[in-house]
């Protein structure tokens, strides 16, 4: 309910571009617009996920809850934005992996003891965001050792999806059964009477073309609504972009982890974290030259650094299929970390 009121700012956030008001307000009206429109598309993927299972569940929960992220990035790259959009992928692992992840488990850990999850499905998405850690990292090094080059990265997206599209069949098709093993029988619970998938697919068609609307005039504020606040622009791609794009992962990663639905929370948080990286980064990149602002996979120096740190904590943290709150504080704490770093980073 208190979220749904948030949809007044729809009309609030549009009559403020239209008159031309303060970025820095304009920016924050289309954020908190966006925040019930990703709830909502977080609940009707919640709604088609119920006769899916907790792997399908998971793997359409972390897809649908990067849509936004997507959209946004579009939108931005449109403006031109190439730099912002880049930081807002790798807030994206940041955040899932390190904060969404962290919060999580805190939020489980202090209702139960000890959750535990599938280690068949946290060991393929470790790996996988290694694989997408390795993809972004390679052209920065290129770059760093032999000079800028627009083609590797594109390249290296195609593998990138290429690497998705394998690990979908790895996971729907040809290992099924290692990620269905352990799953509850019976529904899984969504706390309300679930939707017609009719119903539910109508909600995510309208709720994206608002979301698209939103995300035109999130955009077109976020860089002179940085240089209001003093704050970088991979600063406000990271934790400002990212942020916005990711809060329907949040509240459903938070939710699932309340109600002892670990292997969600898990596949959604690393999953949402290696699709940011296997998928929307490389359709990010192709379209970047549709739109006519290219846009390449070199990450600044300390970008590299703290994806490598987000995927060897992520990894370390997860390997042995258990959880507790202190292991989620521990993550929310690194992103803390790498949040001063980034403010103090090339500060305008």
């Amino acid at each position: 309910m208190v979220l749904n009121s948030l949809l007044l700012f729809i009309p609030v956030a549009l009559a403020l571009k239209w008159y031309g008001a303060n970025p820095l307000v304009v920016f924050a009206a289309s954020a908190l617009a966006i925040v019930p429109l990703t709830a909502i598309i977080g609940r009707a993927t919640d709604n088609l996920a119920v006769r899916l299972g907790e792997t399908l569940g998971g793997l359409l929960n972390a897809t649908m809850g990067n849509v936004p992220e997507m959209v946004i990035g579009l939108f931005a790259l449109h403006r031109g934005l190439q730099t912002v959009v880049k930081a807002s992928m790798t807030g994206s692992i940041l955040g899932n992996v390190l904060f969404i992840l962290g919060v999580s488990l805190i939020a489980g850990g202090t209702r139960f003891d000890v959750q535990r999850y599938n280690l068949h499905l946290a060991g393929v998405n470790a790996k996988l965001l290694l694989l997408a850690a390795i993809g972004l990292i390679v052209p920065s090094l290129f770059h760093f050792t032999s000079g800028s080059d627009r083609r590797i990265s594109l390249e290296i997206s195609a593998i990138l999806l290429t690497a998705y599209v394998a690990s979908l069949a790895f996971t729907l098709v040809t290992h099924r059964r290692l990620f269905t093993r352990n799953e509850p029988e019976g529904p899984m619970e969504t706390g309300h009477e679930p939707w017609s998938v009719g119903r539910a697919l109508g909600v995510l068609g309208v709720t994206s073309l608002a979301l698209a609307v939103m995300s035109e005039a999130l955009t077109g504020a976020v860089e002179p609504a940085a240089k209001l606040l003093g704050l970088s622009p991979i600063f406000a791609g990271i934790f400002l972009l990212a942020t916005v794009g990711n809060i329907s992962g949040l509240i459903n990663a938070v939710q699932f982890a309340r109600r002892n639905r670990t292997d969600l929370t898990v596949s959604l948080t690393l999953g949402g974290g290696t699709q940011a990286a296997l998928l929307v980064a490389p359709v990010l990149v192709f379209a970047s030259h549709w739109l006519g602002h290219p846009m390449d996979l070199l990450f600044s120096r300390f970008e590299v650094v703290s994806i490598a740190i987000a995927v060897l904590i992520g990894r370390h943290i997860t390997i042995d299929g258990e959880s507790n709150w202190l292991e989620g504080m521990l993550l929310v704490c690194v992103y803390a970390i790498l949040g001063v770093g980034f403010y103090h980073l090339n500060a305008p």
